[in-house]
């Protein structure tokens, strides 16, 4: 492991920073995505040809699915975080780690928690909740790596030597602040052995509290959180200043403000009041000019220096990212109004809308902040390919298209078969014929699948080649 310092002025004392941990976290993202992407294409190719399950009940979709969601989101999502946290607040403070002790506690706890899950959730062990499915025991362990990253962020901040708290750090505070109270209150349950429990919540109740936290997952783990990486990662491959500082500072406010309110529009047309459906409605409506705030200064970070988007395949990343935030964003909101809501609930423009803003936004901005940590926490001057990672974005982009492209339209036809009705008031199709009629965006949505992991193949070759190639002099970073 290389341990590299960033290069301050001779007269200023030369911080130390801990590389090794950040190494760690992108070499586990970078597996995790893989793995979690396999997955996700596996259940894919599932759905399409139903007879991959073999028959056995620990590779069927309904033991996958929570696998390969699980995979992404928290193995390979939660471990760029880790990263991308690490990695900045030691640069934006100016001091090494709080605890060095806590940054491999972190490391080691977080792979113990992707570890029992891989193992639990095939076997059939689970909550039964969107995003939370794991039992009891794991949820602890989750709790405890947690508090202990909480104490060592926080620790970096207080001891930092830079006065100013940069705005990426304010979203990395909201993450771990939101994410912690999320879990903790949705994890509430009656163990009733080593592997089963119940949910100290009933019926209604429990389904408002899921979705307030699998909103909100969503909301501060999958967007929050990136948004920081995007605040830090963008402006430093684009080597420009934030377009506007004050945007982002009321960007932060006003979308962990409005962001938590959102939830009930996962329950419309169901037993929640009406009034909480519309609460949920409207904040969800109000979240699109937040949203669109933060994604316009993304993309206007780039004023000046758009000549980067032909010769920066990083930077073509990153903007594709933002953009696809923006999409996503604007597409949710409008799925929360309830005449738009009463068509594509439960169809596979959900689906489609997911995968824009998990793929589009989320891998891509992760796979930029990738590329750009990997050469400086292992001690090299560039990726051993830039013409590798070009051809990796083209096969993302193809992949994100074919993908969402393909559930868009599954998913309107979908929904418009199922309202269908003959003068008599007898439904025109019958399920089987909606069923039937998916399969070819089925076979689509698979094909897609496959370019974007194709190209996550790609990246691990460039990024071992990378790792493993000889330079003269290792360069100083800045």
């Amino acid at each position: 492991m290389v341990e590299v310092s960033e290069k301050l002025d001779v007269k200023q004392e030369i911080p130390i920073y801990d590389d090794a941990i950040v190494q760690k976290f992108a070499i586990a993202t970078l597996l995790f995505a893989i793995l979690g992407m396999f997955f996700g294409v596996y259940i894919a190719a599932e759905l399409a040809f139903p007879v991959l399950n073999f028959d056995l009940p620990w590779i069927s979709f309904g033991r996958l699915r929570p696998l390969h969601t699980n995979a992404v989101i928290f193995a390979f999502g939660g471990n760029l975080l880790f990263a991308a946290v690490y990695y900045s607040v030691q640069r934006t403070c100016r001091v090494r780690l709080f605890s060095d002790f806590l940054s491999n506690f972190t490391f080691w706890g977080w792979q113990l928690v992707i570890v029992l899950a891989a193992i639990s959730l095939p076997l059939g062990y689970t909550q039964g909740k969107e995003y939370a499915e794991l039992e009891w025991p794991i949820d602890i362990l989750i709790a405890l790596v947690w508090v202990a990253f909480a104490i060592n962020f926080f620790g970096t901040l207080a001891i930092r030597k830079e006065k100013h708290i940069y705005v990426a750090n304010w979203f990395y505070m909201s993450l771990i602040i939101t994410v912690a109270i999320l879990h903790i209150f949705n994890s509430m349950v009656i163990p009733v052995s080593f592997m089963k429990s119940y949910s100290v919540y009933a019926g209604l109740q429990d389904a408002m509290v899921q979705w307030w936290y699998g909103h909100n997952a969503v909301g501060f783990f999958l967007t929050a959180g990136f948004l920081g990486v995007m605040y830090y990662f963008m402006p430093k491959q684009a080597q420009r200043p934030v377009y506007s500082y004050r945007l982002s500072i009321i960007h932060f406010w006003a979308l962990i403000f409005v962001y938590v309110w959102a939830g009930p529009h996962h329950l419309l047309y169901t037993a929640l009041p009406e009034w909480t459906q519309t609460l949920g409605m409207t904040f969800s409506l109000i979240l699109l000019a937040p949203s669109w705030g933060g994604m316009i200064n993304g993309l206007f970070t780039l004023k000046g220096a758009w000549d980067k988007l032909r010769t920066d395949p990083i930077i073509k990343f990153m903007f594709v990212a933002v953009s696809f935030y923006g999409m996503s964003t604007f597409e949710g909101p409008m799925m929360s109004i309830r005449t738009v809501n009463s068509l594509s609930h439960y169809t596979d423009w959900t689906v489609g809308h997911v995968h824009s803003g998990a793929l589009g936004w989320v891998a891509m901005i992760s796979i930029g902040a990738l590329y750009y940590m990997f050469p400086r926490v292992f001690g090299k001057s560039k990726m051993y390919s830039t013409n590798l990672i070009n051809v990796h974005f083209w096969m993302s982009t193809i992949g994100v298209v074919l993908y969402i492209a393909a559930m868009w339209i599954s998913g309107v036809m979908q929904g418009l078969m199922w309202r269908a009705v003959n003068p008599d008031g007898t439904l025109t199709y019958t399920f089987a014929q909606t069923v039937a009629a998916m399969h070819p965006y089925y076979v689509i949505r698979l094909l897609g699948g496959i370019v974007y992991l194709s190209g996550m193949l790609l990246m691990a070759y460039n990024v071992y080649k990378t790792i493993t190639m000889r330079e003269e002099t290792v360069p100083v970073k800045v």
